[in-house]
């Protein structure tokens, strides 16, 4: 449903189903219930300017009665952010799609305690762009290639690609080295994923996620491992890495969860998306983006040792 109010500042204004019935007599009345105890007044004040609307931006008041519309919408007060210390890089610009490299710690979009620090926020206004919108997402600890919609006109074709499964992503991971384990090989398993719990889950059934991974390179007990992933379940590629002993380095979730801690940008997860490859939709032509990121525990694992002294 198309918001009838315009992107403001690089967020999109909220929208809230109203109740068809209840002790409320007006919209003003149940917005109160739900969000009085924080900002009553400025709540008052946003009736008054008209900065709440209903389908079609029709205005409300005051005195609008609750039943007069299903969903309305507003500006949310967004909350001080501090800024991330991680900056975006920009890969490829043209009048339909824009492509950066997202760094790790960013989320893609704005949720829970990060809206302006988040890529498409930042991008929206850094670039003016406020009809941007991403094509596919990166979990906030991941890092690299993140491509984005920037033509409404154009945008549905984009969007059939990644609905069709005709993009190519490959990840790179670095983790430990186990004996034993044979490569190139495919995990194929049953994955689920709770609203209500951080955490993906293999169960039994039918196989939903299925990836290839390779054997890159391997130096002091460390892989750099390529991944294929053939589905994109949320968080598919930790909980596969995970499931054969070789957890991702600093993934915080898997295969242990650790106690929730302030970010530690000094040791990212060891996660990247290095590369998307399609058919363009427009120009039919072969298309490739690549990350130019670079693990930082693979960088430290093929540095050259320090010399002995004397």
């Amino acid at each position: 449903m198309e918001s009838p109010l315009p992107v403001r500042d690089g967020v999109n204004a909220t929208r809230l189903r109203l109740p068809a019935s209840g002790p409320w007599e007006t919209a003003l009345d149940y917005m109160l219930h739900r969000w009085g105890h924080v900002d009553q007044d400025g709540i008052k004040e946003r009736f008054d300017r008209g900065e709440i609307v209903g389908e079609g931006g029709v205005r409300l008041d005051r005195t609008t009665p609750l039943d007069a519309h299903t969903f309305i919408w507003y500006y949310r007060t967004l909350p001080a952010e501090e800024r991330l210390p991680v900056e975006l890089d920009i890969l490829h610009q043209d009048e339909n799609i824009l492509v950066v490299d997202k760094p790790h710690f960013l989320p893609t979009t704005p949720g829970g305690t990060y809206i302006q620090e988040s890529a498409l926020v930042r991008l929206r206004r850094l670039l003016d762009l406020p009809d941007l919108i991403p094509m596919h997402r990166l979990d906030r600890l991941t890092a690299g290639v993140l491509l984005f919609s920037t033509n409404p006109d154009t945008r549905g074709k984009y969007q059939v690609l990644f609905e069709k499964r005709r993009v190519d992503k490959e990840y790179e991971a670095i983790a430990p080295v186990a004996d034993g384990l044979e490569f190139p090989r495919t995990v194929r398993n049953r994955m689920t994923k709770s609203r209500t719990y951080l955490l993906a889950e293999v169960v039994a059934g039918e196989p939903n996620a299925e990836t290839s991974l390779e054997l890159a390179g391997e130096c002091r007990g460390l892989g750099r491992y390529r991944l294929l992933p053939v589905t994109g379940k949320t968080h598919q590629l930790r909980v596969h890495m995970a499931s054969l002993g070789i957890g991702i380095l600093h993934d915080p979730f898997y295969p242990v969860l650790l106690d929730k801690a302030p970010d530690d940008f000094a040791k990212p997860l060891q996660l990247l998306a290095r590369g998307i490859r399609f058919t363009d939709p427009l120009t039919g032509r072969e298309t490739e983006f690549r990350s130019r990121l670079e693990l930082s525990e693979w960088i430290r694992a093929t540095e050259p040792e320090p010399a002995l002294a004397g």
